[in-house]
C-alpha cells in the first residue's frame, strides 16, 4: 500500500511539474509574441560622440549598451538618444560652451541617421515617422535633450533645437538652471527658483506652442508641479521611478504620480539601480567600487567616482568616458566568477516599480526607459 502511494504522490508531483512547465511556457510564448508585435521603445540613452565618427559607429556592436546589432538581438524598435549637457555657471561664458556640447551631439546623431547607417536606421520627428520607419523594417532613432542649460536665455533657440529632431527637453539636470530648481535642491534645502524661474515659464510655454514634450525626470517637484500647472499638453518624466518603493528624489511620489496621469502624461520607470533599491545598490555599488578601482589600476588607466565628474578636466572627462565601458565591462566579469559579491539591483526590483505604478495611476502613464550608456542596467 505504502508503495502505491508513493506512486501516486509521485505522479501527482510530476503531473504538477508539467503543469507548471506549461505555465512558464506559455508565459514565456505570450511575452514574446507581445514582445514581436509592438513597436518597442526606451526614452534614453546617452551617446557619446566618439562613438559617432566614420570608423567607430552604431553599426558596430561596441562595448556600448546601445548600438544597432544589440537593438536588434532585444528587438528594441526605437532608441530616444539623448543630448544631455551638464549643468555649470549661469553665465554667458557657461551657456556658449555647453551649446557646442549640445550641438556637436545632435550633428553626431543626424550623421548616423543620414551618413553611417541611412539603410539602418532613420530619424523620427513625428509618431507618424515611427510607424512608417517601423514598417520599412529598419531602426528608428529619436531625440531627447536632458538639460535646457545650453540654450542659455534665448528662448529662440527652442525651435532650433525642435528643428534638429527634439522632442523631449527637461530644464534641469544636476544642478539649478536658468529655467528651474533641480531635484537635487533636497539635499541641502538650497533653491534659487523655488520651482520654476520667470525664463523657466516662458519656456514652458514655447515649447508647448513647439510641440516640444516637457521633461520631468531631473528637476525639483515644486518646478514639476508648476509644469503640470502651466502646460497645456501632456508631459513625460522620461526616466525616474516610483519613490514610494525607492526614496530617492530622482523618483516621483505619489502625489507626483497622480498629477501625471491627471495630465495624461506617461512616467517611463528606469532601470537605475540606485534608483530602484538604494540598499542593495550600495552594498553592490560599495563591492564594484573596489574591483573597478582594481582594474583601472591594472590598465593604468585613472578612475574617478560619478560625484568627482564635474571637477574634471575636459581631457579628463574624456578619457574616462573613452574608458569606462572597458573598466564597467572588465570588472563585471571578475565580479561574474567570485561567490562573495553582494546580491545587486535586478530584474525583480525593476518590475516592482512598474507594478506598483501601474496599479496606482494605470497602465496608459506608465513605461519602461534604461538610462543605458549613463550608468543605467541592472
Amino acid at each position: 500500500m505504502k508503495v502505491f502511494s508513493y506512486i501516486i504522490l509521485a505522479m501527482s508531483l510530476f503531473s504538477c511539474q508539467q503543469e507548471k512547465n506549461k505555465m512558464e511556457e506559455s508565459l514565456e510564448s505570450r511575452a514574446k509574441k507581445i514582445h514581436n508585435s509592438v513597436i518597442t521603445l526606451d526614452t534614453h540613452n546617452d551617446i557619446n560622440t566618439k562613438n559617432f565618427t566614420d570608423s567607430i559607429n552604431y553599426t558596430q556592436r561596441l562595448n556600448t549598451q546601445i548600438n544597432l546589432p544589440k537593438m536588434e538581438e532585444g528587438g528594441l524598435d526605437v532608441s530616444w538618444l539623448i543630448v544631455y549637457t551638464g549643468q555649470d555657471s549661469l553665465n554667458t561664458s557657461g551657456y556658449e560652451k555647453a551649446k557646442a556640447n549640445a550641438l556637436d551631439k545632435f550633428d553626431a546623431i543626424h550623421r548616423l541617421c543620414e551618413v553611417y547607417a541611412p539603410d539602418k536606421i532613420e530619424l523620427a520627428y513625428t509618431s507618424a515617422d515611427v510607424r512608417r520607419i517601423d514598417a520599412s523594417g529598419k531602426k528608428i532613432a529619436m531625440i531627447g535633450v536632458e538639460n535646457a542649460y545650453p540654450i542659455g536665455e534665448d528662448l529662440s533657440a527652442f525651435e532650433k533645437y525642435r528643428d534638429l529632431g527634439a522632442r523631449y527637453i527637461s530644464l534641469s539636470h544636476n544642478g539649478h538652471s536658468q529655467f528651474c530648481d533641480s531635484n537635487t535642491g533636497e539635499k541641502d534645502s538650497v533653491w534659487l527658483h523655488n520651482g520654476l524661474s520667470e525664463l523657466g515659464k516662458k519656456a514652458i510655454k514655447e515649447m508647448n506652442r513647439l510641440g516640444i514634450m516637457i521633461d520631468v525626470s531631473h528637476p525639483s517637484k515644486e518646478a514639476m508641479k508648476q509644469m503640470i500647472q502651466l502646460s497645456k499638453a501632456p508631459i513625460i518624466a522620461s526616466h525616474s521611478s516610483a519613490r514610494a518603493l525607492c526614496d530617492h528624489s530622482r523618483n516621483l511620489d505619489d502625489e507626483q504620480l497622480q498629477l501625471m496621469k491627471n495630465n495624461g502624461g506617461v512616467v517611463q520607470t528606469v532601470a537605475f539601480s540606485s534608483y530602484l533599491n538604494t540598499e542593495k545598490h550600495e552594498k553592490k555599488a560599495a563591492y564594484m567600487k573596489g574591483l573597478y578601482q582594481q582594474v583601472a589600476d591594472s590598465l593604468e588607466i585613472d578612475w574617478f567616482e560619478r560625484s568627482e565628474f564635474n571637477s574634471l578636466t575636459d581631457s579628463q572627462k574624456e578619457a574616462f568616458m573613452e574608458n569606462y565601458p572597458k573598466v564597467v565591462s572588465l570588472g563585471k566579469e571578475v565580479a561574474d566568477k567570485r561567490t562573495n559579491v553582494p546580491e545587486g539591483v535586478n530584474v525583480s526590483d525593476f518590475v516592482n516599480h512598474i507594478d506598483y505604478m501601474v496599479k496606482l495611476i494605470g497602465i496608459n502613464h506608465v513605461g519602461i526607459s534604461s538610462d543605458f550608456d549613463g550608468g543605467g542596467g541592472i
